[in-house]
């Protein structure tokens, strides 16, 4: 549901104008930083000598340390503001993920890759978080939309990119292919972390671009839908069930998006596509589809206020085209088609689940539950790659990793289906007039 009188809906195409593009290229930036390993992968295993296995272990490795100080590091950008604290996130990370060039083992990728998830810890659920503090959660999946939508651009512009950086740039000034692709995908993500600084408001109140009348309208939009949430405390996050629930769903969900992301270069490859581009460009497609279908469908989710279907129909379609596209593995045009509505499935569910949190968390409760929620959801990145590896020693089938996926995913489908009606349906408030503006109720 978009807001209703002009003046409020000029107010909040205001505060999208200013946010939403910036945060949207900091995520482009720091998914790319997180996941271009999975192209470095192509070529780096050869030039290290390292294993499947080893290389599985080192991408998911990422997750421990970002599970260790996700969690701290929201409750920090709550206290000391989102400017400081993800100028700080994405200095520190830019600067590990350009250091990788100097990987020469197995060890060092380890030592890396770990390093890389403490210094990008809390910088998604810190964005999350940061929303709540600017919108209600009538309006607010569609905008999570547009900020999840990086992770489908980044894989619309960043493979080819990255393909590219690796057939032009090997062998320059005596760097490999993989060693040039972290360097020209860190740099950028210090230089946009410097803006943050100059750039980002942490409050509304911060804001100078808007009028003392659009601050009050929004945070007494703000003011009204935290009224009706009843677990605002620290310990309140730790302590909900519901909490705990929605970590289990994320899980299954993450297990999904990083057994995608990190293995289909790998997947596209196995098709017979020749060249780093040329599987980069391939790879972009099922990026592409998911970026229209989830804009869609998160409008969608937001005019019709409900969640729960949304997620359980798109996830249940990316499971099915995960089996589909292993059945057709040896067609490569069936097999790009279903792995684009795998796709589509996955990353199309997030901008769906993050409003489900932030209807009954409010202040520190939110920064702490939302932290939560991710840090040990994210920990499905560290299984997702590890699934194909794994499926080897029980299935001679190559496409055995992708049917144990789709369950997975299947299951947490199964648990939003079953526990939002008992424990995570919401209502958000009675529709009330705030400052001569019309609330909204929802039911999430």
């Amino acid at each position: 549901m978009e807001a209703g009188n002009s003046f409020e809906a000029q107010t909040y195409r205001k505060v999208d104008s200013r946010l939403i593009p910036f945060l949207f290229l900091c995520y482009i930036l720091a998914y790319l930083d997180r996941v271009n390993v999975g192209f470095a992968k192509l070529q780096m295993l050869k030039d290290l000598s390292l294993s499947d296995a080893a290389f599985a272990t080192g991408a998911g490795i990422f997750f421990i340390g970002y599970f260790f100080f996700e969690v701290p590091s929201n409750v920090l950008l709550n206290k000391y503001g989102a400017r400081m604290w993800i100028t700080r996130i994405m200095i520190s990370w830019g600067i590990i993920s350009s250091c990788m060039i100097f990987i020469k083992g197995e060890w060092s990728f380890y030592i890396m890759r770990f390093l890389l998830g403490i210094a990008e810890a809390g910088f998604f659920p810190g964005v999350i978080f940061y929303l709540t503090l600017w919108y209600p959660s009538r309006l607010r999946s569609t905008r999570t939309a547009w900020f999840v939508a990086a992770i489908a651009v980044s894989g619309v512009l960043g493979n080819p990119i990255s393909g590219l950086i690796m057939d032009a740039f090997s062998g320059t000034l005596g760097l490999t292919g993989w060693q040039w692709l972290f360097l020209a995908e860190g740099v950028p993500s210090v230089l946009v972390g410097l803006s943050v600084m100059l750039y980002l408001d942490s409050s509304i109140e911060e804001a100078k671009w808007l009028t003392s009348d659009e601050k009050a309208l929004l945070a007494a939009n703000i003011a009204a839908e935290d009224r009706h949430k009843t677990e605002h405390r620290l310990s309140d996050a730790f302590k909900s069930g519901k909490v705990w629930v929605l970590c289990a769903v994320y899980f299954t969900l993450m297990i999904g998006l990083y057994g995608i992301a990190f293995w289909l270069p790998t997947l596209v490859k196995a098709l017979g596509i020749k060249g780093y581009l040329g599987v980069g460009l391939i790879t972009a497609i099922p990026y592409g589809v998911a970026v229209v279908g989830m804009i869609f469908l998160s409008n969608h989710s937001d005019k019709t206020g409900e969640r729960r279907l949304h997620y359980v129909f798109n996830v249940t379609a990316g499971a099915a085209g995960l089996v589909l596209s292993g059945i057709f593995a040896s067609n490569p045009i069936l097999s790009i088609l279903f792995l684009s509505i795998s796709t589509l499935g996955v990353i199309g569910s997030m901008p769906l689940f993050w409003p489900i949190p932030s209807a009954f968390l409010a202040g520190t409760a939110a920064a702490a539950g939302i932290g939560i929620v991710n840090s040990v959801g994210n920990l499905g990145g560290y299984f997702g790659p590890n699934i194909p590896i794994w499926a080897k020693r029980f299935s001679s089938d190559p496409s055995a990793a992708l049917y144990i996926i789709a369950a997975i995913l299947m299951v947490g489908a199964v648990l939003i289906f079953f526990l939002i009606p008992k424990t995570l349906r919401v209502k958000v408030g009675a529709s009330e007039r705030v400052s001569g503006v019309a609330g909204a109720s929802e039911t999430v």
